[in-house]
Protein backbone atom coordinates (compact mmCIF):
# COMPACT_ATOMS: atom_id res chain seq x y z
CA UNK A 1 0.00 0.00 0.00
CA UNK A 2 1.25 3.48 -0.81
CA UNK A 3 2.07 5.80 2.03
CA UNK A 4 3.13 9.40 2.28
CA UNK A 5 6.33 10.02 4.29
CA UNK A 6 5.02 13.26 5.78
CA UNK A 7 1.69 11.70 6.66
CA UNK A 8 3.39 9.15 8.93
CA UNK A 9 4.47 12.00 11.21
CA UNK A 10 0.91 12.72 12.26
CA UNK A 11 -0.86 10.90 15.07
CA UNK A 12 -4.35 10.21 13.85
CA UNK A 13 -6.73 10.66 16.67
CA UNK A 14 -8.33 14.02 16.86
CA UNK A 15 -11.23 16.20 16.59
CA UNK A 16 -13.65 17.02 13.98
CA UNK A 17 -16.55 18.76 13.81
CA UNK A 18 -19.14 18.55 13.84
CA UNK A 19 -18.51 20.27 12.10
CA UNK A 20 -19.97 24.61 10.02
CA UNK A 21 -21.63 24.45 12.97
CA UNK A 22 -20.98 20.82 12.70
CA UNK A 23 -23.35 22.00 10.38
CA UNK A 24 -25.32 19.54 12.22
CA UNK A 25 -28.92 20.50 12.51
CA UNK A 26 -28.87 21.78 16.05
CA UNK A 27 -25.20 22.71 16.25
CA UNK A 28 -24.13 25.62 18.39
CA UNK A 29 -22.12 28.60 17.27
CA UNK A 30 -18.98 27.10 18.74
CA UNK A 31 -18.85 24.08 16.48
CA UNK A 32 -17.47 24.01 12.97
CA UNK A 33 -16.73 21.35 10.36
CA UNK A 34 -13.17 20.30 9.85
CA UNK A 35 -10.73 17.57 9.00
CA UNK A 36 -8.29 17.37 11.87
CA UNK A 37 -5.10 15.42 11.62
CA UNK A 38 -3.86 15.49 15.16
CA UNK A 39 -5.06 15.43 18.75
CA UNK A 40 -2.07 17.33 20.09
CA UNK A 41 -2.39 20.76 21.67
CA UNK A 42 0.30 23.40 21.83
CA UNK A 43 0.58 26.52 23.98
CA UNK A 44 0.45 27.01 27.73
CA UNK A 45 -2.93 27.18 29.43
CA UNK A 46 -3.94 29.07 32.50
CA UNK A 47 -1.06 31.55 32.67
CA UNK A 48 -3.18 34.59 31.92
CA UNK A 49 -6.67 35.84 32.70
CA UNK A 50 -9.09 37.70 30.48
CA UNK A 51 -10.14 39.70 33.56
CA UNK A 52 -7.28 42.18 33.10
CA UNK A 53 -6.48 44.53 30.25
CA UNK A 54 -2.98 43.06 29.94
CA UNK A 55 -4.39 39.53 29.90
CA UNK A 56 -6.92 40.35 27.19
CA UNK A 57 -4.26 41.95 25.00
CA UNK A 58 -1.95 38.99 25.41
CA UNK A 59 -4.73 36.62 24.36
CA UNK A 60 -5.68 38.83 21.41
CA UNK A 61 -2.07 39.16 20.24
CA UNK A 62 -1.47 35.43 20.50
CA UNK A 63 -4.52 34.61 18.36
CA UNK A 64 -3.50 37.20 15.78
CA UNK A 65 0.12 36.02 15.65
CA UNK A 66 -0.68 32.29 15.50
CA UNK A 67 -3.02 32.83 12.56
CA UNK A 68 -0.48 35.05 10.80
CA UNK A 69 2.22 32.39 11.10
CA UNK A 70 0.22 29.23 10.45
CA UNK A 71 -2.74 30.03 8.20
CA UNK A 72 -2.76 27.90 5.04
CA UNK A 73 -2.98 30.97 2.79
CA UNK A 74 -0.03 33.37 3.30
CA UNK A 75 -2.04 36.13 1.61
CA UNK A 76 -4.71 35.74 4.33
CA UNK A 77 -7.34 35.47 1.60
CA UNK A 78 -6.66 39.07 0.64
CA UNK A 79 -7.46 40.40 4.12
CA UNK A 80 -5.23 43.19 5.48
CA UNK A 81 -4.31 41.33 8.65
CA UNK A 82 -2.38 44.27 10.08
CA UNK A 83 -5.39 46.53 9.65
CA UNK A 84 -7.63 43.96 11.32
CA UNK A 85 -5.29 44.00 14.31
CA UNK A 86 -5.19 47.79 14.41
CA UNK A 87 -8.98 48.15 14.35
CA UNK A 88 -9.92 45.35 16.77
CA UNK A 89 -7.12 45.32 19.34
CA UNK A 90 -8.54 48.35 21.23
CA UNK A 91 -11.91 46.57 21.45
CA UNK A 92 -10.24 43.52 22.96
CA UNK A 93 -8.51 45.72 25.51
CA UNK A 94 -11.80 47.32 26.58
CA UNK A 95 -13.88 44.12 26.60
CA UNK A 96 -15.90 43.95 29.81
CA UNK A 97 -15.73 40.21 30.25
CA UNK A 98 -14.64 36.94 28.68
CA UNK A 99 -17.73 36.78 26.48
CA UNK A 100 -17.02 40.19 24.92
CA UNK A 101 -13.35 39.34 24.40
CA UNK A 102 -14.18 36.13 22.56
CA UNK A 103 -16.76 37.98 20.47
CA UNK A 104 -13.94 40.31 19.34
CA UNK A 105 -11.68 37.35 18.60
CA UNK A 106 -14.45 35.68 16.60
CA UNK A 107 -14.97 38.89 14.66
CA UNK A 108 -11.28 39.01 13.83
CA UNK A 109 -11.23 35.43 12.60
CA UNK A 110 -14.52 35.98 10.78
CA UNK A 111 -12.78 38.45 8.49
CA UNK A 112 -11.08 35.46 6.84
CA UNK A 113 -14.46 34.05 5.77
CA UNK A 114 -13.27 30.65 6.91
CA UNK A 115 -15.61 28.82 9.31
CA UNK A 116 -12.88 26.29 10.11
CA UNK A 117 -10.62 28.84 11.81
CA UNK A 118 -12.34 29.43 15.12
CA UNK A 119 -11.73 30.24 18.75
CA UNK A 120 -13.32 28.61 21.79
CA UNK A 121 -13.56 30.20 25.23
CA UNK A 122 -12.20 28.17 28.18
CA UNK A 123 -14.37 25.12 28.77
CA UNK A 124 -16.21 25.32 25.43
CA UNK A 125 -14.18 22.81 23.45
CA UNK A 126 -13.15 19.63 25.23
CA UNK A 127 -14.21 16.35 23.63
CA UNK A 128 -15.26 17.09 20.07
CA UNK A 129 -16.98 13.72 19.80
CA UNK A 130 -19.59 14.74 22.38
CA UNK A 131 -21.07 18.06 21.35
CA UNK A 132 -22.17 20.25 24.24
CA UNK A 133 -24.12 23.27 23.18
CA UNK A 134 -26.87 25.71 24.04
CA UNK A 135 -30.00 25.38 21.94
CA UNK A 136 -33.76 25.84 21.82
CA UNK A 137 -33.89 22.41 20.19
CA UNK A 138 -34.99 23.64 16.77
CA UNK A 139 -33.10 23.08 13.53
CA UNK A 140 -33.69 25.42 10.59
CA UNK A 141 -32.54 25.98 7.03
CA UNK A 142 -33.39 28.27 4.14
CA UNK A 143 -35.83 26.98 1.56
CA UNK A 144 -37.26 29.09 -1.25
CA UNK A 145 -36.36 32.30 0.55
CA UNK A 146 -37.83 31.26 3.91
CA UNK A 147 -36.25 30.04 7.13
CA UNK A 148 -37.93 26.69 7.65
CA UNK A 149 -37.89 24.32 10.61
CA UNK A 150 -36.37 21.00 9.55
CA UNK A 151 -36.30 19.20 12.88
CA UNK A 152 -37.42 19.66 16.47
CA UNK A 153 -35.39 17.82 19.09
CA UNK A 154 -37.40 15.56 21.34
CA UNK A 155 -37.83 16.93 24.86
CA UNK A 156 -36.59 20.40 23.87
CA UNK A 157 -38.21 23.76 24.45
CA UNK A 158 -39.16 23.81 20.78
CA UNK A 159 -40.97 20.50 21.13
CA UNK A 160 -42.78 21.63 24.26
CA UNK A 161 -43.90 24.82 22.48
CA UNK A 162 -45.38 22.83 19.62
CA UNK A 163 -43.07 23.75 16.72
CA UNK A 164 -43.10 21.28 13.85
CA UNK A 165 -40.97 20.51 10.83
CA UNK A 166 -42.21 22.65 7.94
CA UNK A 167 -43.05 25.72 10.04
CA UNK A 168 -41.56 28.95 8.65
CA UNK A 169 -39.75 31.13 11.20
CA UNK A 170 -40.50 34.82 10.59
CA UNK A 171 -38.81 36.55 13.53
CA UNK A 172 -36.54 35.84 16.48
CA UNK A 173 -36.45 38.15 19.48
CA UNK A 174 -38.60 40.69 17.64
CA UNK A 175 -36.17 40.90 14.71
CA UNK A 176 -37.04 39.50 11.31
CA UNK A 177 -35.28 36.23 10.51
CA UNK A 178 -33.74 37.68 7.36
CA UNK A 179 -32.58 40.80 9.21
CA UNK A 180 -31.03 38.74 11.98
CA UNK A 181 -29.14 36.58 9.49
CA UNK A 182 -27.80 39.70 7.77
CA UNK A 183 -26.72 41.16 11.11
CA UNK A 184 -24.95 37.97 12.14
CA UNK A 185 -23.05 37.97 8.86
CA UNK A 186 -22.06 41.61 9.38
CA UNK A 187 -20.90 40.92 12.92
CA UNK A 188 -18.64 38.16 11.70
CA UNK A 189 -17.28 40.38 8.91
CA UNK A 190 -17.92 37.28 6.89
CA UNK A 191 -19.32 38.48 3.61
CA UNK A 192 -21.93 36.35 1.96
CA UNK A 193 -20.21 33.04 1.22
CA UNK A 194 -22.57 30.09 1.13
CA UNK A 195 -20.81 28.42 4.05
CA UNK A 196 -20.94 31.53 6.23
CA UNK A 197 -24.59 32.14 5.40
CA UNK A 198 -25.37 28.55 6.31
CA UNK A 199 -23.62 29.08 9.64
CA UNK A 200 -25.56 32.30 10.26
CA UNK A 201 -28.84 30.47 9.64
CA UNK A 202 -27.78 27.61 11.90
CA UNK A 203 -27.02 30.13 14.66
CA UNK A 204 -30.35 31.89 14.35
CA UNK A 205 -31.42 31.15 17.93
CA UNK A 206 -28.02 31.71 19.57
CA UNK A 207 -27.95 33.41 22.95
CA UNK A 208 -26.90 32.96 26.58
CA UNK A 209 -27.71 29.71 28.32
CA UNK A 210 -30.98 29.71 30.31
CA UNK A 211 -32.25 32.83 28.52
CA UNK A 212 -35.60 33.10 26.74
CA UNK A 213 -36.30 34.19 23.19
CA UNK A 214 -39.59 34.95 21.42
CA UNK A 215 -39.97 33.11 18.11
CA UNK A 216 -42.70 33.93 15.61
CA UNK A 217 -43.56 31.38 12.95
CA UNK A 218 -46.11 30.64 10.28
CA UNK A 219 -47.73 27.29 9.63
CA UNK A 220 -49.26 26.26 6.33
CA UNK A 221 -53.05 26.41 6.40
CA UNK A 222 -53.21 28.98 9.20
CA UNK A 223 -54.08 32.61 8.61
CA UNK A 224 -52.13 34.08 11.53
CA UNK A 225 -48.63 33.81 12.85
CA UNK A 226 -47.94 32.13 16.15
CA UNK A 227 -45.44 33.38 18.72
CA UNK A 228 -43.86 31.18 21.37
CA UNK A 229 -41.18 31.80 23.98
CA UNK A 230 -38.35 29.27 23.91
CA UNK A 231 -35.63 28.70 26.48
CA UNK A 232 -32.02 28.23 25.45
CA UNK A 233 -30.92 25.12 27.32
CA UNK A 234 -27.71 23.12 27.64
CA UNK A 235 -27.87 20.02 25.49
CA UNK A 236 -25.53 17.21 24.47
CA UNK A 237 -25.21 15.28 21.24
CA UNK A 238 -23.07 12.15 21.09
CA UNK A 239 -21.84 10.35 17.97
CA UNK A 240 -24.53 8.16 16.42
CA UNK A 241 -24.53 5.20 14.04
CA UNK A 242 -27.55 3.35 12.72
CA UNK A 243 -28.45 0.75 10.10
CA UNK A 244 -31.98 0.30 8.85
CA UNK A 245 -33.85 -1.15 5.91
CA UNK A 246 -35.17 0.90 3.00
CA UNK A 247 -36.32 -1.69 0.46
CA UNK A 248 -35.71 -5.34 -0.30
CA UNK A 249 -31.97 -5.84 -0.44
CA UNK A 250 -31.27 -2.14 0.24
CA UNK A 251 -29.98 -0.95 3.60
CA UNK A 252 -29.41 2.59 4.87
CA UNK A 253 -26.40 3.53 6.98
CA UNK A 254 -26.39 6.88 8.77
CA UNK A 255 -23.82 8.38 11.16
CA UNK A 256 -23.09 11.97 12.15
CA UNK A 257 -19.29 12.07 12.44
CA UNK A 258 -16.29 10.09 11.20
CA UNK A 259 -14.67 8.49 14.25
CA UNK A 260 -12.67 5.26 14.69
CA UNK A 261 -15.61 3.89 16.64
CA UNK A 262 -18.02 4.57 13.76
CA UNK A 263 -15.60 3.03 11.26
CA UNK A 264 -15.30 -0.09 13.41
CA UNK A 265 -19.11 -0.27 13.71
CA UNK A 266 -19.44 -0.08 9.93
CA UNK A 267 -16.86 -2.84 9.45
CA UNK A 268 -18.73 -5.04 11.93
CA UNK A 269 -22.05 -4.27 10.24
CA UNK A 270 -20.67 -5.49 6.90
CA UNK A 271 -20.44 -9.00 8.35
CA UNK A 272 -23.61 -8.56 10.41
CA UNK A 273 -26.61 -6.37 9.65
CA UNK A 274 -25.39 -5.53 6.14
CA UNK A 275 -24.41 -9.06 5.20
CA UNK A 276 -26.48 -10.09 2.23
CA UNK A 277 -27.43 -6.52 1.28
CA UNK A 278 -27.27 -5.98 -2.47
CA UNK A 279 -26.97 -2.20 -2.12
CA UNK A 280 -26.26 0.40 0.56
CA UNK A 281 -27.41 3.99 0.88
CA UNK A 282 -24.95 5.93 3.03
CA UNK A 283 -26.68 8.99 4.44
CA UNK A 284 -24.11 11.77 4.88
CA UNK A 285 -26.64 14.54 5.34
CA UNK A 286 -25.72 16.72 8.34
CA UNK A 287 -22.45 14.81 8.74
CA UNK A 288 -19.94 17.51 9.68
CA UNK A 289 -16.73 15.56 9.10
CA UNK A 290 -14.29 14.01 11.51
CA UNK A 291 -10.95 12.27 11.57
CA UNK A 292 -9.08 11.75 8.31
CA UNK A 293 -7.98 8.24 9.19
CA UNK A 294 -11.48 7.19 10.27
CA UNK A 295 -12.74 8.44 6.91
CA UNK A 296 -9.97 6.41 5.21
CA UNK A 297 -11.14 3.30 7.07
CA UNK A 298 -14.69 3.80 5.82
CA UNK A 299 -13.42 4.25 2.26
CA UNK A 300 -11.26 1.14 2.59
CA UNK A 301 -14.35 -1.02 3.07
CA UNK A 302 -15.71 0.14 -0.28
CA UNK A 303 -12.61 0.71 -2.46
CA UNK A 304 -9.51 -1.35 -3.32
CA UNK A 305 -6.47 -0.82 -1.12
CA UNK A 306 -3.82 1.69 -2.18
CA UNK A 307 -6.04 4.42 -3.65
CA UNK A 308 -5.25 8.04 -2.78
CA UNK A 309 -8.08 9.92 -1.09
CA UNK A 310 -6.61 13.31 -1.96
CA UNK A 311 -3.88 15.56 -0.66
CA UNK A 312 -3.68 18.16 2.11
CA UNK A 313 -1.00 20.78 1.49
CA UNK A 314 0.43 23.51 3.73
CA UNK A 315 0.99 27.19 2.99
CA UNK A 316 4.21 26.35 1.13
CA UNK A 317 2.51 23.78 -1.08
CA UNK A 318 4.05 20.76 0.63
CA UNK A 319 1.93 17.64 0.98
CA UNK A 320 1.31 17.23 4.70
CA UNK A 321 -1.27 14.46 4.54
CA UNK A 322 -2.34 12.03 1.84
CA UNK A 323 -4.66 9.35 3.20
CA UNK A 324 -4.90 6.10 1.26
CA UNK A 325 -7.30 3.18 1.36
CA UNK A 326 -5.76 0.12 2.96
CA UNK A 327 -6.05 -3.62 3.43
CA UNK A 328 -6.05 -3.43 7.23
CA UNK A 329 -8.20 -0.97 9.16
CA UNK A 330 -6.67 1.22 11.85
CA UNK A 331 -9.97 1.37 13.73
CA UNK A 332 -10.39 -2.37 14.16
CA UNK A 333 -8.06 -5.29 14.80
CA UNK A 334 -10.53 -7.62 13.11
CA UNK A 335 -10.38 -8.48 9.44
CA UNK A 336 -13.14 -6.95 7.37
CA UNK A 337 -15.23 -7.88 4.36
CA UNK A 338 -15.06 -5.29 1.60
CA UNK A 339 -18.53 -4.45 0.24
CA UNK A 340 -18.85 -4.93 -3.52
CA UNK A 341 -22.52 -4.05 -3.98
CA UNK A 342 -23.96 -0.80 -5.31
CA UNK A 343 -23.64 2.38 -3.25
CA UNK A 344 -25.53 5.68 -3.25
CA UNK A 345 -24.57 8.61 -1.02
CA UNK A 346 -27.06 11.18 0.28
CA UNK A 347 -25.66 14.69 0.75
CA UNK A 348 -26.84 18.18 1.64
CA UNK A 349 -25.37 21.59 2.42
CA UNK A 350 -24.43 20.39 5.90
CA UNK A 351 -22.34 17.54 4.54
CA UNK A 352 -18.93 18.93 5.39
CA UNK A 353 -15.20 18.37 5.66
CA UNK A 354 -14.17 14.69 5.87
CA UNK A 355 -17.65 13.71 4.66
CA UNK A 356 -17.01 15.72 1.50
CA UNK A 357 -13.61 14.09 1.02
CA UNK A 358 -15.28 10.68 1.35
CA UNK A 359 -18.03 11.55 -1.14
CA UNK A 360 -15.60 13.02 -3.68
CA UNK A 361 -13.27 10.02 -3.44
CA UNK A 362 -16.04 7.48 -3.99
CA UNK A 363 -17.43 9.41 -6.92
CA UNK A 364 -14.04 9.92 -8.58
CA UNK A 365 -13.42 6.19 -8.27
CA UNK A 366 -16.79 5.50 -9.94
CA UNK A 367 -17.90 3.68 -6.83
CA UNK A 368 -20.97 5.69 -5.81
CA UNK A 369 -23.63 8.06 -7.10
CA UNK A 370 -24.64 11.14 -5.12
CA UNK A 371 -28.24 12.16 -4.52
CA UNK A 372 -29.52 15.25 -2.74
CA UNK A 373 -27.88 18.66 -2.56
CA UNK A 374 -24.42 20.13 -3.04
CA UNK A 375 -22.15 19.77 -0.03
CA UNK A 376 -20.81 22.59 2.13
CA UNK A 377 -17.49 23.23 0.40
CA UNK A 378 -15.80 23.34 3.82
CA UNK A 379 -12.66 21.29 3.39
CA UNK A 380 -9.56 22.59 5.13
CA UNK A 381 -7.29 20.68 7.48
CA UNK A 382 -6.19 21.37 11.04
CA UNK A 383 -2.87 19.89 12.15
CA UNK A 384 -2.99 20.84 15.80
CA UNK A 385 -5.03 22.93 18.22
CA UNK A 386 -3.45 25.83 20.05
CA UNK A 387 -4.17 26.43 23.73
CA UNK A 388 -4.43 30.13 24.59
CA UNK A 389 -3.00 31.75 27.74
CA UNK A 390 -6.38 31.66 29.51
CA UNK A 391 -7.17 28.07 28.56
CA UNK A 392 -9.19 28.90 25.47
CA UNK A 393 -8.58 26.95 22.27
CA UNK A 394 -7.72 28.17 18.77
CA UNK A 395 -8.27 26.10 15.62
CA UNK A 396 -6.43 27.28 12.50
CA UNK A 397 -6.88 26.04 8.93
CA UNK A 398 -3.33 24.97 8.17
CA UNK A 399 -3.91 22.74 5.15
CA UNK A 400 -5.78 23.09 1.88
CA UNK A 401 -7.24 20.03 0.15
CA UNK A 402 -7.45 18.71 -3.42
CA UNK A 403 -8.97 15.41 -4.48
CA UNK A 404 -6.84 12.70 -6.07
CA UNK A 405 -8.05 14.09 -9.38
CA UNK A 406 -6.80 17.57 -8.51
CA UNK A 407 -10.15 19.21 -7.67
CA UNK A 408 -10.17 21.78 -4.86
CA UNK A 409 -13.33 21.41 -2.75
CA UNK A 410 -13.05 24.43 -0.44
CA UNK A 411 -15.74 26.95 -1.38
CA UNK A 412 -16.97 24.63 -4.11
CA UNK A 413 -18.20 21.43 -2.54
CA UNK A 414 -19.40 18.31 -4.30
CA UNK A 415 -22.45 18.50 -6.53
CA UNK A 416 -24.91 15.59 -6.59
CA UNK A 417 -25.53 13.46 -9.66
CA UNK A 418 -29.25 13.81 -8.99
CA UNK A 419 -30.47 16.95 -7.25
CA UNK A 420 -33.28 16.62 -4.74
CA UNK A 421 -34.14 19.53 -2.43
CA UNK A 422 -36.80 19.07 0.23
CA UNK A 423 -39.88 21.28 0.26
CA UNK A 424 -41.85 22.60 3.22
CA UNK A 425 -44.53 20.06 2.40
CA UNK A 426 -41.96 17.24 2.45
CA UNK A 427 -40.80 18.35 5.88
CA UNK A 428 -44.34 18.73 7.17
CA UNK A 429 -45.27 15.22 6.01
CA UNK A 430 -41.95 13.63 6.99
CA UNK A 431 -41.30 12.60 3.40
CA UNK A 432 -37.68 11.90 2.35
CA UNK A 433 -37.65 12.31 -1.42
CA UNK A 434 -33.85 12.04 -1.61
CA UNK A 435 -33.92 8.59 -0.04
CA UNK A 436 -36.84 7.61 -2.27
CA UNK A 437 -34.80 8.66 -5.31
CA UNK A 438 -31.74 6.75 -4.12
CA UNK A 439 -33.79 3.56 -3.76
CA UNK A 440 -35.32 4.05 -7.22
CA UNK A 441 -31.86 4.49 -8.74
CA UNK A 442 -30.64 1.30 -7.10
CA UNK A 443 -33.71 -0.64 -8.27
CA UNK A 444 -33.29 0.63 -11.83
CA UNK A 445 -29.61 -0.29 -11.82
CA UNK A 446 -30.40 -3.78 -10.59
CA UNK A 447 -32.97 -4.29 -13.36
CA UNK A 448 -30.51 -3.03 -15.97
CA UNK A 449 -27.99 -5.61 -14.82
Amino acid sequence: MKTNPDARKFSWAALAAFALACLLALAPASVAPRVVARAAFDGDAGAESSATREGRLRIFDEVWEQVRERYFDPSMRGVDWQEVRRSLRPRAAEARDESELYAVLSRMLGSLQDPHTRVFAPGESADWRVQRYVSVGVSVRELAGEVVVTDVERGSGGARAGLRAGDAVTSVGGESAEGLIARRLAEQVAGASAAERLLAVTRLFDGPRDSDVAVAFRRDGEAHERTVVLRRESRTRAPSFEVRGAARGVRVVRFNVFTPEAAAQFARALVGELKGARAIVIDLRDNGGGEAEAMADFASTLLPAGLSLGRFTDREGRVRLEPFTRAVLLSSADSFARFHGRVVLLTNARTASAAEVFAAALREAGRASLVGEATCGCVLGIERRHTLPDGGVLDISEMDYHTAGGVRLEGRGVSPDVSVEPTREDLRRGRDRALEMAVEILKATEKAE
